[in-house]
């Protein structure tokens, strides 16, 4: 149980039993958001940074320390919209990405603070309507460094980073989420699935360590239309490599809007022994680099999802906004959730494609 919180042990169990009731609606993108408020160096900085030597515009996640006020009102909206989940605003909060601002040292406040603030929001919500509890997600992101793949074209043995690195950082992370109040760990917007193993390493060790377990969410991203993972993974590769972990849930998310998208999450859904978790993108980006697809239009194509039997979990990720995640909750509504495959105890192995062999 979290150390600053009193809510309820939410078991991989238990999140099991909601999502075969109905599918669950997770938020939009934080980053959308924050890019709507239009904050300048100084708003990052606040008191306690003013001095700070580095810039600090665009770390979003030390918001959680210098404008929680706005990161507490990002979240009320998602869940007014009809969010069942948030995520963290601690995307890029290891000590690893937060090497980027000489703010290392700062990685497990900066998580346990973006998790209190999610647990704030999510049990004010709870309390106006107890029937439809909400939940607080911990976010691990993917770090700003690969350990599979080479950062130097010319010399292609070169990693910025190692697994122990690796595990070190989410270990810290995932301690702090859990301390700040996280309901659930969720893996996201992996692009190398090297680092994804040492995330649920981390995580695993951490389970080990506090004596009980939190549901964890694996969700991946295909980064283009070859349909693979930037460390070049096919999203049944992707599946095999992980599925050890035993998350409640495996998904994407992230890079592709949900036409592009679409097949791939065909494909996981009709693989996955566990349930099915996607957030996607609102389009691609245009020129300006910025998202264009709408509400309405998104909602559509996800409910055609729903309807086809993809989907226990659904949000948005990069270019959403509450009216987008509004649009998906009442698309999604009453939906019938997909059930998991059933275990096929076959013996499934990965390189950049998958293997599996039939006993």
């Amino acid at each position: 149980m979290s150390s600053t919180t009193s809510q309820t042990l939410l078991t991989p169990e238990a999140f099991g039993h909601l999502l075969a009731q109905r599918i669950l609606v997770l938020d939009g993108a934080m980053g959308t958001m924050i890019q709507s408020y239009q904050l300048q160096e100084e708003d990052y900085r606040g008191d306690e940074f003013a001095h700070w030597a580095s810039d600090l515009k665009g770390n979003n996640d030390l918001l959680a320390l210098t404008k929680p006020d706005i990161i507490l009102e990002i979240h009320r909206q998602y869940l007014a919209a009809g969010a069942d989940i948030l995520e963290t605003n601690s995307f890029n909060a290891t000590s690893i990405a937060m090497a980027d601002y000489d703010m290392s040292h700062l990685s497990a406040r900066i998580n346990r603070e973006s998790a209190a603030l999610a647990r704030k929001a999510c049990d004010e919500f709870t309390a106006l309507t107890p029937d439809k509890p909400r939940y607080v997600a911990g976010v691990l992101g993917p770090t700003n460094r690969t350990a599979s793949i080479s950062p130097d074209v010319n010399d292609p043995g070169y990693r910025n980073v190692d697994f122990d690195t690796l595990v070190a950082a989410y270990t810290e992370s995932t301690h702090a989420l859990i301390e700040g109040g996280a309901d659930i760990i969720m893996l996201e917007t992996i692009f190398d699935t090297l680092n994804a193993k040492a995330a649920a390493f981390a995580v695993l060790q951490v389970f080990d360590e506090i004596g009980y377990k939190l549901p964890v969410m694996i969700s991946g991203t295909i980064t283009d239309a070859s349909g693979r993972t930037l460390s070049g993974q096919t999203t049944e590769a992707f599946y095999n490599s992980l599925a050890h972990v035993e998350p409640v849930t495996f998904g994407l998310n992230c890079a592709l809007g949900p036409d592009l998208l679409r097949p791939y999450v065909e494909t996981l859904s009709g693989i996955s022994e566990c349930y099915v978790s996607v957030h996607p993108n609102a389009g691609l980006p245009n020129e300006f680099g910025e998202y264009d697809l709408g509400a309405v239009e998104m909602a559509t194509e996800i409910k055609d999802w729903a309807v086809q039997g993809f989907l226990n979990v659904v949000g948005g990720c990069c270019g959403t906004t509450p009216e987008h995640i509004k649009a998906i909750a009442t698309a999604v509504a009453g939906v019938k959730p997909r059930q998991p495959k059933a275990i096929s105890h076959q013996f499934n192995l990965a390189g950049l494609e998958a293997f599996s062999l039939e006993w």
